[in-house]
């Protein structure tokens, strides 16, 4: 685009080629008619032919001027179009917002998203499951805008707001000789493979999820390592282990796993919220308190 096209030549040349008229199409444009002219004849050099026929009875517009005429206006459109999204993305009422999430935390997730999309319909939300580890990470590099995580270690340049806690349980296989109590000593479970998701996951959430094991004395071993909690509770279903949860994600079980609740020192789990620290971005905010008010 010639360097030399200013706005103004494109709303005075609209004005006259609606109106026909320079003395009405000055008038509409409250500047003098000497003037409007003058710019007119200044966007007919820069585009080097004539836009307009003028006689001393009628102004129309020649072939070239009609050709532009809808282009102008586009130009105009979409140029006032582009001004009013930036304006919605600013004030955080459009635009895209990446939410990283642990699954276990989904209809926490759900629940959130629900919310703000009820207070920001034209806001577009990416959902992105992954392990604790991974959400912070994320966080840190600036693929993802918003966490979700669980059992969160600090870390610095990551503000952690939480949102809920629960208790722990235990999960056995429906044929288990601890079944037939309503609780659960750990120790119980110190001679059953214990499947559960990986250290490297998320280290502390790895910790406090298997500290009702160290309470009671057991040693901590994973014979089988699994990524999401819904394979985790199908293979304790399956008979193949036992693992300690999230109360949350035992509440649909399969038909051949039973959840009892735990003796000893009560352990939950925290789930939080998390952004990158100072991040007052108005998307960013809205999401936080989504589900406040």
């Amino acid at each position: 685009m010639d360097p030399r096209i200013e706005l103004r030549h494109l709303r005075y040349f609209l004005a006259v080629a609606e109106e026909l008229h320079f003395g009405r199409a000055a008038q509409r444009l409250h500047i003098a008619q000497p003037a409007l002219s003058q710019q007119i004849k200044q966007l007919e050099k820069i585009v080097g032919v004539e836009l307009f026929r003028r006689t001393s009875r009628n102004v129309r517009l020649t072939d070239a001027g009609a050709t532009f005429q809808p282009r102008a206006s586009d130009l105009l459109s979409r140029l006032a179009a582009d001004l009013d999204e930036a304006g919605r993305v600013g004030r955080g009422e459009a635009g895209r917002l990446d939410v990283a999430f642990i699954t276990s935390a989904t209809s926490i997730v759900s629940e959130r998203l629900r919310a703000f999309s009820r207070r920001r319909p034209d806001v577009q939300v990416k959902l992105h499951g992954a392990f604790t580890v991974d959400v912070l990470t994320a966080l840190e590099r600036g693929t993802a805008d918003v966490g979700i995580v669980r059992d969160a270690e600090e870390r610095d340049g990551i503000a952690l707001f939480p949102l809920t806690s629960e208790p722990f349980v235990g999960v056995v296989p429906a044929d288990h000789p601890a079944v037939k109590g309503e609780r659960l000593a750990a120790a119980a479970l110190a001679a059953d493979p214990l499947i559960l998701f990986p250290r490297s996951a998320g280290p502390h959430a790895f910790d406090v999820n298997t500290q009702p094991l160290r309470d009671a004395g057991v040693e901590v071993q994973v014979a089988q390592e699994c990524s999401n909690w819904h394979t985790i509770i199908l293979l304790v279903a399956a008979g193949l282990g036992v693992t300690i949860a999230p109360y949350s994600v035992t509440a649909l079980l399969p038909a051949g796993a039973r959840r009892l609740e735990l003796d000893g020192p009560p352990r939950t789990s925290q789930i939080f919220m998390a952004t990158r620290r100072g991040d007052e971005r108005p998307l960013v905010r809205a999401f936080l308190t989504a589900s406040e008010t």
